[in-house]
């Protein structure tokens, strides 16, 4: 009797599409330390707030591609095929080495002025940047999958699908675009510049491990 009764009330929730807990779920992934935030941390400070935003900008594209995709069915399609899950994984890795290549280049440089001169001309490529960290990130088709499957039952309609992509969205651009915003504010800048040369090493640092640990992780990971 009990069973049976505890059987009603999951299929009950189930029913619903859980926004408490897929929100919580995406506030805490979302915000933890990883290669996004990281990037836009790394770039708010040495080159503002401009290149800081326009790189949330494509982390946050990368982002609702992803979302969009598992909301879609995408993502479990990819996972089930193996070759192609690996592939992007490794693309992942090897990016964020070039990252962490960048970094440490970055450390080496005489003057942070070069550096926020030679990105001036390279807008475009910031965003590009920002893109290609989540849309090669394996953890985000992994994380999305998981939210979806979790927080939203099986036949929900497009209007359901549709709130969710919405309330993911906004939650992803909030915090993206908030690290931007923190972490080029001038106390920090002011910070970054006297400190330069070590933050750039640690990302160089966190970066290279991220790629490794990435290259080594078996898919079930």
């Amino acid at each position: 009797m009990v069973g049976n009764r505890q059987n009603l009330l999951y299929a009950e929730c189930m029913e619903h599409i859980n926004y408490q807990l897929i929100a919580i779920a995406a506030i805490v992934a979302i915000s933890s330390p990883g290669p996004a935030t990281l990037a836009i941390m790394g770039v708010s400070m040495s080159q503002g707030r401009r290149y800081g935003l326009v790189l949330a900008a494509g982390i946050l594209t990368g982002s609702l591609f992803w979302s969009v995709s598992a909301a879609f069915g995408l993502a479990a399609i990819m996972h089930a095929n193996v070759w192609l899950f690996e592939a992007i994984k490794y693309a992942g890795a090897c990016y964020l080495i070039y990252l962490s290549y960048r970094s440490l280049r970055a450390a080496m440089a005489n003057a942070p002025a070069q550096i926020a001169k030679v990105a001036e001309a390279n807008m475009g490529a910031t965003y590009v940047r920002g893109l290609l960290i989540h849309l090669t990130n394996p953890k985000a088709i992994l994380f999305f999958a998981a939210l979806y499957s979790l927080g939203v039952p099986a036949g929900i309609d497009l209007g359901g699908l549709l709130s969710v992509i919405f309330m993911l969205g906004v939650i992803s651009a909030t915090i993206f675009l908030g690290y931007a915003v923190l972490f080029s504010s001038s106390l920090v800048r002011h910070w970054y510049l006297k400190l330069r040369r070590f933050f750039e090493v640690v990302f160089a640092v966190l970066f290279g491990v991220a790629g490794f640990k990435l290259l080594a992780a078996k898919l079930s990971d």
